[in-house]
C-alpha cells in the first residue's frame, strides 16, 4: 500500500478507463431516451401517459434500490467485481427490446437496465472518488458525469436518426449490443479495484463518521439531507423530460429527427457543461452552485409551456442542460467531501437511492397529471417542485464543511 498514491494525475490511466466505461454505461440509457415513447405509441398502440411512462417508473425504482445495495456491497465484494456484475445484467437488454412482443417485455428490459445502471454507474463513481482523493473530487465527478451524459445525448440523437432512416426496431438497439460487450470486456480485463486507495485515504481523513447513515444522509444532516432532496427533485424533473417531453414534441408535430435533436441537446449540454462545473465545485460554494442550478432548471421547465418553435425548444434544452450541469457533479463532490472514506460507498448509495427514486416519482406524477389534466399542467407542477427544492437548499444548507484543497 505504500506505493499507492491519491490524485487524478497519479492515477490518470485507470481514471481514463473508468471514464470510457461510464460512457458505455450512459450509452445504454441513450438507447431509450428519444424513441421508446414512439415505440409505445406506434407499435403497441398505447395512449395513456401513465402506461407509457411505466418503463421509467420501473427503471427508477429498480435503479434506486440497486444503488442502495451497491453501496452496502461495495466494501464486501469489491468495486471491480460489482462493475463486472453490472455489465452482465446489460447483455440481454438490447435483445429484449429488439424482440419484445408487447409492452410488458419493455418493462422487463428496464428492470435489467435499472440494475445495470445502479451497479455500473455507482461503481465507477465510487472508484473515481477513491482514486483522486480530496483535492479534485469535483473535477473527477465532472469528467465522469460528462462522459456518461454526453453518451446519453449522443446515443439519443443517433437512435432517433437510425429510427428515421431504418425503422424503430431493430437497428437502433444494435448499438446496445456493442456497448454491453465492450463495457464488460473492458471491466474484466483492464479495470483494477481501488480498495488500497481507500485504505490510504483513511490514514489522513478527519471527517466524522455518521451514527445512522440512512437517516442522516436522507435528512437530519443539513448538508447531506439538502443534497439528497435536491438529487431526488433533479431526477424527478429529468424523469418528466425523459417521458413527457417527447410526447409533448410529438403533439406539436415535430419530426422524429427534430425530437432527437431537441431531446439530445439537453444531456449533451449537461455533459459538456460538467467539464467546467465539476472543477468549479472544487473551489466555489456548493450551496450556491446547487441553489442557482436548481433555480435555472425550474425556470427552463416552466418556460416550456410557452415554447412553440424548434429553436425555442432547443434553447430551453440548452438552459436546462446548463442548470443540470451545475448541480450534478456538485451533488457527488459534496456528498464525498462531507463523508468518511469508510462510509463513502454506503452514503453515496443512500443518496443515489433517493436521487433515482426521483425518476419513478417524476414519471408517476407527470403521467397522472397529464392524463387527468394535460401535459402543460404536469410541466408546471414539476417546475414548482424544482423551485421549492432550490429554496430548501438556500434556507437549510450550511456548506460550512469544505473539501480540502
Amino acid at each position: 500500500m505504500e506505493n499507492v498514491k491519491l490524485g487524478l494525475k497519479e492515477n490518470w490511466k485507470q481514471f481514463t478507463l473508468l471514464v470510457i466505461v461510464n460512457a458505455f454505461v450512459g450509452g445504454m440509457i441513450g438507447l431509450e431516451r428519444s424513441i421508446l415513447p414512439e415505440i409505445a405509441k406506434e407499435e403497441f398502440g398505447m395512449v395513456a401517459k401513465t402506461a407509457i411512462l411505466s418503463f421509467i417508473i420501473v427503471f427508477g425504482i429498480t435503479k434506486a434500490i440497486t444503488n442502495y445495495y451497491t453501496g452496502a456491497l461495495a466494501n464486501k465484494v469489491g468495486r471491480k467485481n460489482l462493475l463486472v456484475i453490472g455489465w452482465l445484467f446489460a447483455l440481454p437488454i438490447p435483445f429484449i427490446l429488439i424482440y419484445a412482443p408487447n409492452w410488458n417485455w419493455v418493462i422487463f428490459a428496464n428492470i435489467f437496465l435499472g440494475i445495470n445502471q445502479g451497479i455500473t454507474w455507482s461503481s465507477t463513481v465510487v472508484m473515481k472518488i477513491d482514486l483522486v482523493g480530496e483535492k479534485s473530487r469535483g473535477l473527477a465527478m465532472g469528467l465522469n458525469e460528462s462522459a456518461g451524459y454526453l453518451a446519453v445525448g449522443g446515443v439519443a440523437f443517433l437512435t432517433s436518426w437510425i429510427a428515421t432512416e431504418y425503422g424503430l426496431r431493430p437497428y437502433p438497439f444494435y448499438l446496445g449490443i456493442g456497448f454491453s460487450v465492450i463495457g464488460l470486456l473492458t471491466s474484466v480485463f483492464f479495470i483494477r479495484d481501488t480498495k488500497h486507495h481507500v485504505s490510504k485515504e483513511i490514514t489522513t481523513n478527519t471527517v466524522r463518521k455518521l451514527q445512522n447513515i440512512f437517516r442522516e444522509t436522507t435528512w437530519t444532516d443539513k448538508n447531506l439531507g439538502s443534497i439528497s432532496q435536491a438529487g431526488l427533485v433533479n431526477n424527478l424533473n429529468d424523469g418528466m423530460i425523459w417521458g413527457i417531453f417527447p410526447i409533448l414534441l410529438i403533439s406539436k408535430d415535430f419530426s422524429l429527427e427534430q425530437i432527437g435533436i431537441i431531446v439530445g441537446t439537453y444531456p449533451v449540454v449537461w455533459g459538456l457543461g460538467q467539464l467546467i462545473t465539476g472543477k468549479m465545485a472544487d473551489h466555489l460554494s456548493k450551496k450556491k452552485m446547487l441553489f442557482w442550478g436548481m433555480l435555472t432548471q425550474s425556470v427552463a421547465i416552466f418556460l416550456m409551456i410557452f415554447a412553440s418553435s424548434f429553436s425555442q425548444f432547443v434553447a430551453l434544452s440548452v438552459v436546462l442542460g446548463a442548470g443540470t450541469a451545475t448541480v450534478y457533479p456538485t451533488f457527488l463532490a459534496g456528498i464525498a467531501g462531507f463523508t468518511h472514506p469508510e462510509q463513502r460507498a454506503q452514503i453515496i448509495g443512500v443518496f443515489r437511492l433517493w436521487r433515482d427514486l426521483g425518476y419513478a416519482f417524476g414519471a408517476i406524477l407527470t403521467g397522472i397529471i397529464a392524463d387527468l389534466l394535460n401535459i402543460n399542467s404536469a410541466i408546471i407542477v414539476i417546475a414548482v417542485l424544482t423551485f421549492i427544492s432550490a429554496i430548501i437548499i438556500k434556507v437549510r444548507m450550511t456548506d460550512n464543511r469544505k473539501t480540502k484543497q
